[in-house]
């Protein structure tokens, strides 16, 4: 190989990081404080008239020097090169926890692309650059930001490959960005605002040291929550790779059209670099001591990720690095927001220890490119942090809301102690966000994510089957709250079976129905199964690979998800922007109460652990609803005994005919547990309905009835 030097480099500017092309050339940049030596690699391909050339070009560290940055600019009209970086340091992890290690050559952590590659290929060889050049080309057609209002938000997570990688998909190339693109129509119908994706920054699918325990294949890191860049898109997910870049952008543009946001999933709690034992390729070998969290004592990784090591979110360099990728992702590649993996990382300091205003946190929510995007966090992390409710005072941040996850499935288990806490989540967890002045919209609701059971499983399973992950069942959370109906996995059971449906449309009933911002996990809604598989993240096959089939067996399950979130975006009574209210005077008088609840009589309550019905009316009058329709929504978590509600009074219909009309049964086979208003049967006043064990019923009365 050549090692034929064919430019002309000069002292290259500071900033910005990364690559640059400007019009004397490309200039080059990179961070490292404790280097001694920093060479940049150039990697020329072949072409028709010169052969195949590999420059390394050492930077002068007085001339190629500003405080902690290194640059040079190459003149040079060639933008198909590859490079990376080797930097020569002291080795020390026991003194200092420096590592570096100049045969080893590393990626830019600025740079935007790294050499495409298909999903399950190997990188290529270690001693060939893999960070590319990169021209923004894509016509956006003047795209703008949807903003659509976080209130009003339903939010759809799914992994891009598991998404359409089944045949049953049907699209033309699945498992790809172009994939969900034909999906779209299906997400227009199914009446969500926005996708949240998991992890699409590059990382190695490779990485996985289990195997399958019966056919002794490697497993794959199919979730991709280990990033080796945040800012390089996963080429993997393109159907062709060397446009993965526009692909993605094709995509953005095709979901802003329909009325979609984009929302993405960022790992900035750990890298794909792991402890010592790992692989280095890129922070590691720029500047151990700062990019992550070191033991002050013995530079041991603190390990507050799960994942061997975690990053120093709150020192400046890194600061910067996570604005600059959280821009380039809004700014270029036109995204609406961010989903914050174990954000709470995020908030510790240089010891790990929790900040009392992290500086992190405030960049995110205060920068000006970042203002109208919607940040969400994971208010907890794998050192047992939970913050939910307290992660930031800012009410420009959402929170996974974990306490509504668990007190829903609680009551939908049949659990005891469960009806007041189950109320709290219904009326906008005003306990978590109403102190620190912030709004029901604060809290996403869900129901389940990618971590954990699917619905169909939450109601099949008692406990986690994840032997096919190689760890001998280890992995996994053993605290699920759920419950198999009576029977462990599948059962020809028709009582069970109907059981099952039955508790799922009633969860589905109550996420919708509830003040803060639904979130549905991909699958969900036509009765996709892990298995029992609660942590499948090496599974890159049927376990996350959807079957688009069961949309058509499942087609009533279907239906009924579609019809709650059209209910839901309907009437702005469950898109509250804020917290209910109560008058001073407690007497139970329908006309001056925005939310009443009861047990199994009006004005009755019923908080004692033995109890398992709950029952709520929204009084359309006084909340704010754009129709004025009230809703009254009765909802039983007893496993075996049927419960008898008494209809409580109209509120502001005293002198007119009172008419409540039942258009929810959710022990019903489709299409009869979800009638139009019209369709509904009319109930009175004062007059009893069962439901079911398990089950919940939804009364609406429009305002316009006389």
């Amino acid at each position: 190989m050549s090692k034929k030097k064919t430019f002309s480099p000069t002292r290259g500017f500071a900033l910005p990081t990364g690559s640059t092309i400007l019009s004397k050339g490309i200039n080059f940049s990179i961070f490292s404080r404790h280097a001694q030596e920093v060479t940049l690699v150039i990697d020329l391909p072949e072409t028709t008239k010169v052969p195949r050339q590999q420059v390394q070009i050492p930077l002068h560290p007085e001339i190629n020097r500003t405080g902690d940055l290194w640059h040079i600019l190459i003149q040079t009209t060639r933008d198909d090169l590859r490079y990376g970086y080797r930097i020569k340091g002291p080795v020390s992890r026991e003194k200092n926890g420096l590592v570096y290690d100049d045969q080893i050559l590393l990626l830019d952590p600025a740079s935007h692309i790294h050499t495409p590659r298909a999903w399950g290929e190997r990188t290529s060889e270690p001693d060939i650059p893999r960070c590319a050049i990169i021209k923004h080309d894509f016509d956006w057609q003047d795209d703008q930001p949807l903003n659509i209002p976080l209130a009003k938000s339903i939010i759809y997570e799914l992994h891009v490959r598991g998404f359409t990688r089944h045949k049953s998909s049907q699209v033309t190339r699945p498992g790809t960005y172009r994939g969900i693109i034909e999906k779209i129509p299906y997400l227009q119908g199914l009446g969500i605002t926005a996708v949240e994706l998991m992890p699409v920054t590059e990382f190695d699918e490779n990485d996985n040291v289990f195997r399958d325990p019966v056919s002794g294949k490697p497993l794959k890191n199919f979730w991709g929550y280990n990033p080796v860049s945040f800012f390089a898109l996963k080429s993997g997910y393109a159907a062709d790779r060397s446009q993965h870049i526009n692909e993605f952008k094709a995509m953005v543009l095709a979901l802003h059209q329909a009325g979609i946001e984009v929302i993405l999933d960022m790992v900035f709690n750990h890298t794909g670099e792991g402890g010592y034992d790992g692989t280095t390729s890129s922070f590691r070998g720029i500047d151990n001591r700062i990019y992550y969290l070191l033991d002050h004592d013995t530079h041991e990784y603190l390990n507050f990720s799960g994942c061997g090591n975690t990053m120093n979110c709150n020192h400046p360099v890194v600061r910067e690095l996570i604005r600059d990728a959280l821009r380039y992702w809004v700014m270029e590649m036109h995204v609406d927001g961010f989903r914050f993996d174990l954000a709470s990382i995020l908030g510790r300091d240089t010891r790990g220890h929790l900040l009392a205003n992290p500086p992190m946190i405030e960049m995110i929510a205060e920068d000006p490119v970042l203002r109208d995007t919607k940040i969400i966090a994971e208010a907890w992390d794998a050192a047992g942090l939970y913050q939910v409710g307290t992660f930031s005072t800012d009410a420009r941040w959402a929170e996974w809301n974990g306490m509504f996850r668990d007190d829903v499935r609680a009551f939908m288990a049949g659990l005891d102690d469960t009806v007041g806490n189950l109320a709290t989540r219904i009326g906008g967890s005003a306990d978590l966000y109403q102190s620190s002045r912030r709004h029901p919209f604060n809290s996403i609701n869900f129901l389940t994510s990618h971590d954990g059971f699917t619905l169909s499983d939450l109601v099949s399973f008692n406990k986690k089957h994840n032997e096919a992950n190689g760890e001998e069942n280890r992995d996994g959370d053993n605290h699920n709250l759920s419950w198999n109906s009576g029977a462990e996995g599948l059962t020809r059971s028709k009582i069970i079976q109907e059981l099952r449906l039955r508790r799922m449309r009633s969860m589905i009933l109550i996420l919708f129905l509830s003040q803060g911002v639904p979130m549905i996990t991909a699958g969900d809604e036509f009765g996709h199964s892990k298995k029992g598989n609660n942590n499948s993240w090496c599974q890159d096959n049927n376990i996350n690979w959807l079957n688009w089939d069961l949309t058509e067996k499942n087609k009533g399950l279907l239906r009924f998800f579609t019809q709650c979130i059209h209910l839901r975006k309907d009437h702005s009574i469950f898109q509250r922007t804020s917290f209910f209210t109560h008058p001073e005077d407690d007497e139970c008088i329908e006309d001056n109460f925005e939310i009443i609840w009861q047990s199994l009589k009006p004005c009755e309550q019923d908080w004692s652990a033995e109890c398992h019905t709950l029952a709520f009316l929204l009084n359309g009058s006084r909340t704010g609803s754009d129709q004025g329709d009230h809703f009254f929504i009765m909802l039983n978590g007893d496993r075996e005994e049927d419960a008898i509600f008494t209809l409580p009074p109209i509120p502001g219909n005293s002198h007119s005919k009172q008419i409540w009309y039942q258009i929810i049964d959710t022990s019903l086979e489709s299409p009869y547990n979800f009638l139009s208003r019209q369709q509904a049967p009319a109930r009175l006043p004062k007059t009893t309905v069962t439901v079911k064990a398990m089950g919940a019923i939804v009364l609406q009365s429009p305002s316009s009835v006389t």
